[in-house]
Parts: structure tokens; sequence; C-alpha cells
């Protein structure tokens, strides 16, 4: 445990300012708040509203989080599984144009940073009003599909309920029990419906994920850092792996996202497209794994890259996570773009061998999902549609900038965090391998625990690809620099 005295916090603050977000609310949003809750925020069933209380409801999170966008059922019907996908119904709360949802628009997501996360929508909406928290009711809109045995999505429709979630669990714990290496949590244990739900929605993301994978779809399964700081003091960096509950949620959320792509398009509504394009710098790419011994077609084909990454993986994972991080970037970013209604031919999601694709399932904390909920909503109700192209298209824009900004600060505060934690381990030896090597210096991502820093002393002759033992020499938060000495 670090007892280091800088400031994360306020460093994260200060992070947040200076890649032009403004992290408090504006005038007005305390009253807004207190109409939303005066209105009544939870749904009464008739109408158009179905009562769906009585499922086995249940979420999957993070350890600490609060902000719930999303639950999930299943049930096996004759032609396989029948997915249940609610979302918080936030548009219905915060209306288009008021206060808060301009703060929304221009922050356009929720930044996380180890020490301190700076909510697009205030706390007593994104963390309870609008929030799918555990034995409350509340207004969902609910995407429904059939998955065959197969894995392939087939019917489907989307509607708004009354739901309740049963049980507010954590990947933590629900993936070592899917995966028979740990015992379920207390929640879980008490409950064989709740059981038997968790299996069967495995069995679910199980076909539905064989499926991607063999339409194309790239697994990167890369190891990332995760901090754990109680307090503002960074007690350990831990590593973050995937299990069978992220992959689980992952698998609903993307078959759900498609889902939601295709209503629209299918009415003709226009919208925002989460796209990929296809990657560019595709030569680059081949060249890379060729030094793998490994010839990938000449045009862009994502099942033969995911072949090669997976069998890298399986046989050299010290070096995999780098040579995934490296693919990531030749492919390029994510971004939102505006999707005529119009348009006969889309643009999809390489990465994930999508050809239809947006964000639609945690309007909470991504304001895009905020417009496509809207969007969605109007198509059900048979409404004009909220926004215009040329807002979409601005929309579009603004998200896209605001993206690559969260990213750089949640970059710099890794760093922080991280020199923070190492501070009183100057001395002691790491093993690592080489991620960087050219004019801007030599890098080496050490092990445990998985943090990057710079090679400032004995860095002659390494290359990237090598392993090797380093010393602990110097950590600087306020400049993120972690240096080492060829040990």
């Amino acid at each position: 445990m670090s007892t280091h005295p800088f400031d994360l916090a306020a460093a994260a603050t200060a992070e947040m300012i200076r890649e032009g977000f403004h992290p408090g609310f504006p005038n007005g949003t305390e009253e807004q708040v207190q109409e939303i809750r005066a209105d009544g925020h939870v749904a009464v069933p008739g109408g158009s509203l179905r009562d769906l209380r009585d499922q086995v409801w249940s979420s999957i999170d993070n350890d600490t989080s609060r902000d719930l966008d999303q639950i999930e059922v299943a049930e096996r019907v004759k032609d396989g599984i029948r997915v249940r996908v609610g979302i918080a119904d936030v548009s219905s709360s915060v209306l288009k144009g008021t206060p808060i949802d301009k703060h929304a628009a221009d922050q356009t997501q929720t930044i996380y940073t180890a020490v301190k996360n700076f909510p697009m929508l205030p706390n007593e909406l994104s963390t309870d009003l609008t929030s799918l928290n555990e034995n409350e009711d509340r207004a969902a809109d609910v995407v429904e599909y059939l998955v065959d045995a197969q894995g392939v999505v087939g019917e489907s429709s989307i509607y708004t309920a009354v739901v309740r979630n049963k049980a507010q669990l954590a990947y933590s714990k629900v993936g070592p029990w899917l995966e028979d290496t740990g015992g379920p949590d207390p929640k879980v244990a008490a409950s064989p419906d709740l059981q038997a739900q968790l299996k069967l929605q495995n069995e679910a993301a199980l076909a539905l994920r064989a499926e991607r994978v063999r339409q194309g779809a790239l697994e990167f399964n890369r190891t990332e850092a995760d901090p754990v700081v109680i307090d503002g003091a960074v007690r350990e960096i831990r590593t973050a792996t995937h299990n069978r509950a992220t992959d689980l949620i992952e698998e609903f959320m993307i078959a759900a996202n498609g889902v939601a792509a295709r209503k629209l398009k299918d009415a003709k509504r226009s919208c925002l497209r989460r796209v990929v394009r296809t990657p560019q710098r595709w030569d680059r790419i081949v060249e890379l794994v060729a030094r793998h011994g490994t010839k990938l077609p000449a045009t862009p084909d994502s099942g033969a890259l995911n072949a090669f990454l997976q069998a890298q993986r399986t046989s050299d994972a010290v070096h995999y996570p780098d040579l995934a991080l490296a693919i990531i970037k030749l492919m390029g970013p994510g971004e939102y773009v505006l999707t005529p209604g119009d348009d006969p031919n889309p643009l999809g999601h390489f990465g994930l061998a999508a050809e239809d694709y947006t964000h639609s399932t945690a309007p909470n904390r991504r304001f895009p999902d905020l417009v496509t909920q809207r969007i969605v909503k109007a198509m059900l109700a048979n409404q004009p549609p909220p926004y215009s192209d040329n807002e979409l298209a601005a929309i579009a824009q603004q998200c896209n900038m605001q993206e690559r900004a969260a990213r750089k600060v949640e970059r710099t505060m890794q760093k922080r965090v991280a020199a923070v934690a190492l501070a009183d381990r100057i001395g002691q030896v790491f093993h690592g391998v080489v991620t960087g090597a050219g004019d801007k210096g030599t890098y080496v991502r050490v092990f445990h625990p998985p943090v990057e820093g710079k090679v400032v002393h004995g860095e002659q002759g390494l290359d990237v690809g090598d392993t090797v033992d380093v010393k602990l020499v110097h950590t600087d938060p306020v400049h993120a620099f972690i240096d080492f000495a060829r040990a």
C-alpha cells in the first residue's frame, strides 16, 4: 500500500478541466432533479407498459458499480433461448433540451478514474431514480430476442415494461462460479431459481459468442491494470481479467445493440451508429503478423486475423497483450457516425464483424445511448424523429471528440495511480517485456503489477518483445513518470 501524499482526486479533476470537460453540473440541475422526483419515477403497468416484475431479473456489473443500466433474464423455448435485456428508461425523466440533458450532451459520457468518477448525469438519477437498483420497481425498455442452438439471433422486439431487479451481482463472484473455479455468492447460493437462470444465460452467451467468432469477430483478451483505491490511498494494483460473467454481459449487450440498429434501419429512422471502419492500414497488420510466421489475406479479413490472435494467445502469452495492443492501434478507434434513414449501405463494425451496430444499452452513462433511446421510443410510438440529421451529425462529432479527451484523462490517471502505488518500492526488481524502443525512449511493461514505465538506464540493445528484469529507480505522479533501470 502507498501512503504517498499526492492528491490523486484533485489531479483527476484538474485533468478533466485540462481536457475541456466541465466536472460540475449547471444551474437548474437541482431543481430539475426535484421535479423528476416529484413526478414519480416508478412506472405503473398498463397501456403499453407490460408487467415483468415476476421475472428472475438480475444485473451483473463491477463490484463498485452503482449506475445500473441493464438487467437480464432468459427462458428456454421451443426454438432456443429467449433473452430479455432491460435497459434503464432515462429518456422519460431527462427530457431533450433541459439543463441536465445539455450537460450530458456536452460531456457525452461518465468518466471513470480509479480515484474519482465524473458522472454524465447527477448521481441522484444515475445511481437512484433512473438506475435499475435491486428490489426497486423501474420502467425499462426491453430488448427481446431469440438465440437458436447455433447462436444466431432470430425473432426480436423492443417494448416498454415495468421490471424489478431481483439480484445485483458482480463479475468477480459470478464469473468464477460459472467457470467452476469458485463458489456462488450468498445471493446465488440462496436461490435455485437464480442459479438456473444464470446457467441458462451463460448457455445463450456461449452460443452467441461462438457464432460471432464464426462470422469473424475479433477477441483480444487484453490484460489491464485494476487499481484498488480506498479513501484516496492506493492499496494495490491488480490484474483485471475477463471471465465468463463479463463475457456473458458483453454478448447480451452486443446482441441487444444489433437488434436496436436493425429495427431502426428497417423503419428507415436516422440514428447514431457505433462503427469500426475496415482498417486502412491492413497492409501494416499483414506485415506485423507475417513476423510471427502467419500470412494474412491481402484484403481485410477479420476471421483470419482472429484465428491468428487466438493462436498467439495460446502459444506466447507473454508477448500477446502487446501484440494485441499494436493491432488495436492499427485498426483505428471506434467512432460514432450519423446513419441517415435512407442509407442503403450503412457502415458496420469490423471488430465485431457486425453489419448493424449502435450503442443503446447504457443511457445513464453514455449520451449516444440516451439519444438512441429517444429515437427508438419515437419509432415505437410512430412519432416524428426527435433529432434532425444535422443534429445527429453534430452529436456524433462531439461524442468522438470527447471520447478522445476521456481516453487521455483515463490514461494519464492510470499512470499517476501507478506512480503513487510504486512510490515506496524504489529499488525493487520486476520482470517485464519491452513494449517500445525508438527515438522517444525504451518502454517496458512489468507483469506484476501490470504497469508500464521508461527504461532510463541500460536500455541499449533492448528491442520490442524482449523480456527483461528492471529495477524501479524513480516515480513522479505529478508528471505521470515511472522510471526503470536494467537490472
